[in-house]
């Protein structure tokens, strides 16, 4: 990176000795060449810090001090937006700590300021274990197809697509299962709720048909209840018709003894007509 910026100091310099007359350069080369030289220590100093904080912020990476190597690559990404490093290394410090949509938007400007396929290759390949671990699974596999794009002999990212691929699988087998499961808990529930209204609406006719026999059952009750008065009622009037019976007979006695008396106490007249 430091030789890029000296190479772009000494093309500005040929350029401005070029557009400069033969005797002002002259007469001024002392002054250009020291305003070259301070842009050029300013330029190699600003390098020389970026790249330091940089290489600060990859230690702390490795250390696991991934909030410290964030404020670090944030401060190399303020003062060089275009850095394909610092924005990349930003997304995976982002990634560290779970903050998987702002490891996305770091992502995609280190894509902006990618230089090879193989770059590219990565950064898609981190979108995709993002969106991965977001359960974002479609877009995940989409991006994982992309970094095959741009580097389809990557194992790595050829086997987390596998892995995407089966996630999604399982996740509509998992669905499926689901549904099912609550159609067949749903058509339980409607078989016992019938089943309650069939039994309710059996109880509902056994207690009408008891309402209905309650009735009958009482009136045999009164007819067994009168049944022995009937016989009582019977049994005296034989006897009663029998008393008669021997009283018609005395009576009858008594009357022939009378018509005796009378027949024997009847006289004769004699009349003479």
């Amino acid at each position: 990176m430091i030789r890029n910026y000296l190479n772009v100091i000494l093309n500005l310099f040929q350029d401005l000795t070029n557009n400069i007359p033969r005797q002002v350069r002259n007469d001024n080369r002392f002054s250009i060449i020291t305003a070259i030289i301070i842009l050029l220590f300013s330029s190699i100093s600003f390098a020389q810090s970026n790249r330091s904080t940089l290489n600060k912020g990859v230690d702390k990476y490795d250390e696991k001090k991934y909030t410290d190597a964030e404020v670090d690559f944030r401060k190399v990404v303020e003062n060089s937006p275009k850095s394909y490093e610092a924005n990349f290394n930003l997304g995976n410090t982002y990634y560290k700590q779970e903050k998987y949509d702002d490891a996305i938007k770091s992502y995609q400007s280190a894509f902006e300021n990618a230089k090879d396929n193989e770059s590219r290759g990565k950064i898609f390949h981190n979108v995709g274990n993002s969106l991965l671990k977001s359960n974002k699974i479609e877009e995940s596999i989409e991006a994982y197809k992309n970094a095959l794009k741009f580097n389809p002999n990557d194992q790595d990212t050829k086997y987390n697509l596998s892995y995407a691929l089966e996630m999604l699988k399982n996740k509509d087998k998992d669905k499926q299962d689901k549904n099912d499961q609550n159609k067949n808990d749903q058509n339980k529930q409607d078989q016992q709720q019938q089943q309650n209204q069939n039994q309710d609406q059996q109880n509902k006719d056994q207690q009408n048909k008891d309402q209905q026999q309650q009735p009958k059952d009482q009136e045999a009750k009164q007819d067994n209840t009168k049944q022995p008065q009937q016989q009582k009622e019977q049994k005296i009037s034989k006897d009663e018709a029998q008393r008669i019976l021997d009283a018609l007979k005395n009576n009858e006695k008594d009357l022939q003894k009378q018509l005796r008396k009378v027949k024997t106490n009847v006289r004769k007249t004699d009349k003479d007509w």
